[in-house]
């Protein structure tokens, strides 16, 4: 029988692999994000869009459906922190 218990030099080199992760910790200085993705208000597909984080806090502009090509305004907000709420309305109503 093998006996597997960790050592102590396991047990650091574990925590020090762990704070090395960029995911584990917000650093709060990750761009913006620079996709989204949106439900097409006419034929209800999913899209993905890109987002200009450099374009400005409010930002609107036409896109197309990549599945029935109408045309919707899309709306995005980028908070102080980066966060992206998007929207969108039919372009022709």
């Amino acid at each position: 029988m093998s006996d597997e218990r960790a050592t102590p030099d396991d047990s650091d080199e574990s925590e020090e692999l762990e704070s090395l992760d960029p995911l584990d910790e917000d650093l709060g200085d990750d761009p913006a994000d620079s996709e989204g993705e949106v439900m097409c208000p006419y034929c209800g597909a999913a899209n993905e869009i890109a987002l200009d984080p450099d374009g400005g806090a409010f930002q609107t502009y036409v896109e197309d459906c990549q599945v029935c090509c109408r045309p919707w305004q899309v709306h995005v907000d980028v908070d102080d922190e980066g966060r992206v709420t998007l929207g969108l309305e039919p372009l022709d109503e």
